[in-house]
């Protein structure tokens, strides 16, 4: 989307018949912003899919060392999806795109405790591994052209990937979150149509941002890109503007409010994102 900064607030505006014409310039779905809220200064960095720009050595895409060797039973990803997902995650919110260049995507949130035996170094793990339980399936949008590997700012495509999930915000106030949540009514605002000319107003009412080329801890709204700014950024979960975006997940406005209330940063939960036959590698 075109970006500008305006005293601390965000306004995006897409008219569906210039959308050709914006793409040099369209990063996510989120301009910039201030990020002025404090959030934890102990986070890592964290940038891309392994493979696809990410910094080399033991770190996991998700911001996190030595990645599961196994994930167990997560259903649709394959063996070297699950081997993304990092030893202590214990929420997972696995969205499946329904095609490479498909635009609407299924999004499901799988958990498990620590009754499973699964936590810390997974020594109680059984031999077929942790039991995950599956919340329900939730229709989402994804980006206008749909999914790649190798993320470019404006390429309207969304990232496929493994990231973590640590921070949220958005222009209504906090729901409940456990996450670190940024509220700033105007830094949160959006106006505008979307590319099928659809009002954009309030579809970033509630937030959680995908940490695909940002540093974990800040607000969604910070700037720091650190592979670049040429490798886009600003990719959120938001709340569905009944089209595709510019690079984000996008759902309901009460399955945003859920998902805020549901995720725990105890639990170290992470995003696995992409079409259906990139998962299942």
């Amino acid at each position: 989307m075109s970006q500008r900064r305006a005293e601390d607030t965000v306004r995006v505006r897409i008219p569906a018949v210039a959308t050709a014409l914006l793409i040099g310039v369209l990063a996510g779905c989120a301009g910039p912003g201030d990020g002025s809220r404090k959030h934890a200064t102990d986070a890592k960095g964290t940038a891309g899919r392994s493979g696809a720009g990410a910094p080399t050595g033991p770190q996991s895409p998700a911001g996190r060392p030595a990645p599961a060797e196994r994930a167990g039973d997560l259903p649709g990803l394959g063996p070297r999806t699950r081997a993304e997902v990092p030893r202590d995650a214990e929420q997972v919110v696995v969205v499946t795109g329904n095609g490479r260049d498909a635009t609407r995507s299924s999004v499901v949130l799988y958990e498990r405790s620590a009754a499973d035996g699964t936590t810390g170094d997974r020594e109680g793990d059984a031999d077929d591994g942790p039991t995950w339980r599956a919340g329900p399936s939730w229709k989402a949008h994804n980006a206008a052209r749909g999914w790649t590997e190798h993320h470019r700012q404006g390429d309207l495509r969304s990232p496929i990937g493994v990231f973590g999930l640590t921070d949220g915000g958005g222009k209504l106030p906090d729901p409940g979150t456990r996450l670190t949540y940024d509220h700033a009514e105007q830094g949160f605002t959006i106006s505008g149509t979307g590319a099928e000319g659809e009002p954009l107003a309030g579809a970033f009412d509630y937030v959680v941002a995908i940490n695909y080329n940002r540093k974990a801890g800040t607000s969604p709204r910070d700037w720091t890109r650190p592979l670049g700014e040429d490798r886009g950024g600003g990719i959120w979960f938001h709340v569905d503007h009944d089209g595709p975006t510019q690079g984000c997940v996008s759902l309901s406005k009460a399955h945003m409010r859920t998902l805020l209330r549901t995720l725990d940063p105890a639990r170290h939960p992470v995003v696995v994102m992409g079409p259906a036959e990139s998962l299942a590698r």
